[in-house]
């Protein structure tokens, strides 16, 4: 009988011993748990913009409709000359319609123009030779020559220069934010006496293409920024 009840306390101290062990894991896996920490990757690189698209303007002024538009074609045909024998394609030429502005039906000014007609006529140039167009612009002083002053496109048709083969550069640029994530995620892990575990989340990274400056808007700077979660243990 008395060989039965210490082996009845034993059996019993046993399982309170497992069950504090047990009880203990769970709170440190529990604990553990919440032992995760945050970083953002950055990944940068600056490119040469690969298209380029140009309006070239002019404007012309007159009361005369008919002949008006007469001068415009006899400028579009030198101005599509000019490019032709700088290296631009007819592909890459495009005329688009002629705006037209009556300077005398503005209903609100009592002013009266002389010259009642002002058109704007914009040949434009889309191409994916960048610094031949870029050639091309510092050049377009030569049709004053003929004639010809081209003015600025301003808001509205301002020169644009894009980078297209940006799909081709998200793999590689979102690996290497992925990797400074990391690395600044080690750094932490290693501060806190811990060491980093699996990813808990990860976002696809949000992606910017800006001008380097306002002086060179055909350089691009990109940008990927991506935030990691770690999980962290002893």
């Amino acid at each position: 009988m008395k060989d039965n009840r210490i082996i009845s306390a034993a059996l019993i101290a046993l399982g309170i011993i497992i069950l504090g062990v047990c009880m203990k894991w769970g709170i440190d896996d529990f604990a553990n748990k919440d032992r995760k920490v945050e970083v953002k990757g950055l990944a940068e690189q600056e490119v040469e913009a690969d298209k380029v698209t140009w309006p070239v303007a002019f404007t012309e002024l007159g009361n005369d409709l008919p002949e008006l538009y007469s001068r415009i074609a006899a400028k579009q045909k030198k101005i599509k000359a000019f490019l032709k024998a700088h290296g631009i394609k007819d592909s890459e030429m495009s005329i688009n319609a002629p705006k037209v502005v009556d300077m005398n039906a503005d209903t609100y000014s009592n002013n009266h123009h002389d010259e009642r007609y002002n058109i704007t006529s914009i040949i434009t140039v889309t191409s994916n030779n960048v610094k031949l167009v870029r050639k091309i612009i510092s050049r377009q002083g030569e049709l004053l020559n003929q004639g010809i002053a081209i003015v600025s496109g301003g808001y509205e048709n301002p020169t644009t220069y894009e980078f297209v083969a940006f799909k081709k550069m998200k793999p590689k640029m979102m690996q290497e934010a992925i990797e400074n994530a990391e690395k600044t995620a080690q750094q932490f892990a290693a501060n806190s006496h811990s060491k980093l575990s699996k990813i808990i989340n990860a976002d696809q990274g949000q992606f910017s293409i800006d001008d380097r400056d306002s002086n060179t808007p055909w350089i691009k700077k990109i940008r990927v920024v991506t935030t990691v979660t770690y999980s962290l243990k002893d």
